[in-house]
């Protein structure tokens, strides 16, 4: 992986952990559900994919996450947190109702990914089901920064002893052998164990509480003491947790030391864990960036600024803004839906929230951003980061569906800078008073202007602005792929072609002014546009024309009605027919 950037320390902190399970579980028939996939490296490697695995994460290779797609020792797709409990629940259930009473399922889950409202809704419903799931908690204090919130502080508090948990063990099963120790009855003594054992201790364990038998916190690294501990507790009845404690990133020093750089760490040499890095100097700054210093520039101005994220205040750079100003900056943890509606309520009472999401992982918060922002019409401002196609992550983690999905709600803002110069000026204009819940979606990597800072100005909502002249067709784009539509342009202007070249720059409220001289005007049209082709600008343009009896010819570009797989940025926008070539072809 030291050639191959992908998710480096979270699969070495479960090395040991990988080899027990594929050891000692009669896998694929027994079902691992990994939790994220970032954790899974070693896993595939295991699994028939070693000779492969210099492909990893390469277009047309391994894919960067589990996958069924790709391997039956993949047993549920993972690329967003959180959702393993449940997948894996219902995996055990199925298994149950099926007569397969044999087949064990295990579901291993991060503590980061613990923080996240759909691992509670599973571990709820685990409680309370018949299920033999087996829970495995990979506790390593991280996420991707270093993880946040009172569930952190717990696990690091929560002791149980292993002698304690060996002799409990070994007495219920031989009670069940001797027909003294039924379901029914098991469960009546759990009860009652429980609530001796947190008087005894002074501490209620949450797992417990739930009926779901925790064992550890363990070694993590232990491999031998990890077998010996799956075999004991794997054929026992009803769900049970075993917490580990690991180390993200172990066995290589540069990665225990900074397991938040190494979590994605691109190119670095295996001997030394130098990272190599690429010459930027006089290349344009990330988006990312150039999100983080004009944050902290509002909220110098601004004194009702604050900013939150979900786990990602490295990736989105809100980390510019926490070192000058930790008091108004919340790393919320693996949390979107309580990211969103967190900052639902500080909007609510005065304050002007920055909620930086990535683009795909905001699909998770849909319910959110609509009930509890939306409807109230709530100044929030949505910044979605890696929106577009991310690249090497993946289907995933492809920023696709929010301009369809956000485009039918109320009350929504919705836009996407051209260039750095247009993602300052819309945050600007977003916390004005009065503006409501605004959205700014904008991609992964860098933008294309090396004096990025401008003044800070207003623009007026819902409107667009004309690029350049032209008589033969009008192409309409928003975003940043706009860039490649003007070198399009540009190169047509020079061939002969006549070309009108229009930013959006609003998705919503569109620009009807833009919308009435095209479709008045030009007899073809053409929309580009870096989300799902279905339900975005395209789509929003043929509803104006048709509601306003308009009928030029429409030729909508964007993302396919299919999942895009995994590849540098550049091969999959020529994979789908989103880069220059592919446009200037359509344009002709």
């Amino acid at each position: 992986m030291a050639s191959n950037p992908g998710h480096f320390a979270s699969s070495l902190g479960v090395v040991e952990l990988t080899v027990a399970l594929h050891y000692v579980f009669n896998t694929p028939f027994d079902r691992i559900v990994w939790d994220v996939g970032h954790q899974a490296a070693g896993h595939k490697i295991l699994t028939g994919r070693r000779e492969d695995f210099h492909t990893y994460r390469h277009f047309g290779g391994l894919r960067p996450f589990p996958s069924p797609e790709e391997s039956e020792y993949d047993t549920f797709a993972c690329g967003h947190a959180s959702n393993s409990i449940s997948a894996a629940l219902g995996m055990a259930v199925a298994a149950h109702q099926q007569g397969q009473d044999e087949r064990k399922v295990v579901a291993v889950i991060g503590d980061g990914s613990m923080s996240g409202g759909l691992a509670f809704e599973g571990l709820n419903n685990a409680s309370s089901t018949p299920n033999n799931l087996l829970i495995i908690l990979n506790d390593n204090n991280m996420s991707i920064d270093r993880s946040v919130g009172g569930l952190k502080h717990y696990l690091h508090q929560l002791h149980t002893s292993s002698l304690y948990n060996s002799v409990r063990f070994r007495l219920s099963n031989g009670l069940v052998r001797l027909g003294v120790l039924s379901e029914k009855r098991r469960q009546k003594i759990l009860r009652f164990n429980n609530s001796v054992k947190a008087l005894l201790v002074g501490q209620q364990n949450i797992f417990e509480g739930l009926n779901i038998r925790y064992f550890g916190p363990a070694d993590g690294h232990n491999v031998i003491e990890l077998v010996n501990t799956l075999r004991q507790i794997k054929d026992m009845k009803g769900p049970k947790l075993l917490h580990l404690h690991t180390i993200k990133g172990k066995g290589f020093k540069a990665a225990e030391k900074d397991p938040t750089v190494f979590h994605a760490p691109g190119k670095y040499d295996p001997e030394t864990g130098e990272r190599l890095k690429d010459n930027t100097e006089g290349l344009p700054p990330k988006y990312q960036d150039v999100f983080g210093e004009t944050l902290l520039e509002l909220a110098r101005q601004n004194k009702k600024i604050v900013g939150i994220t979900p786990a990602m205040a490295t990736g989105c750079s809100l980390t510019i803004m926490m070192k000058e100003m930790p008091e108004r900056t919340f790393d919320v943890g693996i949390a979107e839906g309580h990211a969103v509606t967190f900052a639902g309520g500080l909007a609510k009472e005065g304050l002007t929230p920055f909620c930086n999401i990535y683009s795909s992982f905001s699909q998770r918060a849909f319910d959110s951003i609509i009930h509890d922002v939306a409807l109230c019409k709530l100044p929030v401002v949505f910044c979605f980061d890696r929106a577009g196609l991310v690249g090497q992550d993946g289907a995933t983690h492809h920023g696709a569906f929010d301009l369809a999905a956000l485009r039918p709600i109320p009350n929504l803002t919705i836009s996407s800078p051209m260039n750095e110069h247009e993602l300052r000026k819309l945050m600007y204009t977003a916390q004005l008073p009065g503006k409501g819940p605004f959205v700014i979606r904008y991609p992964r990597g860098r933008g294309v202007l090396t004096d990025w800072r401008c003044p800070l100005e207003e623009l007026p909502i819902g409107k667009g602005r004309k690029l350049s002249e032209g008589k033969d067709v009008a192409v309409l784009s928003l975003g940043p792929i706009g860039n490649v539509v003007a070198k399009v342009v540009q190169e047509l202007q020079k061939e002969g072609h006549h070309v009108a070249h229009y930013d959006m720059r609003f998705l919503k409220p569109i620009d009807e002014g833009i919308l009435q001289e095209v479709g008045t005007t030009f007899r073809r049209i053409v929309t580009v546009e870096d989300g799902v082709v279905k339900g975005g600008l395209g789509s929003a343009v043929i509803e104006y024309m048709s509601d306003h009896n308009l009928h030029p010819q429409i030729v909508r570009l964007g993302l396919p009605d299919h999942f895009v797989e995994h590849g540098t940025p550049e091969e999959l926008y020529h994979l789908v027919g989103l880069d220059a070539e592919a446009i200037k072809k359509t344009i002709i």
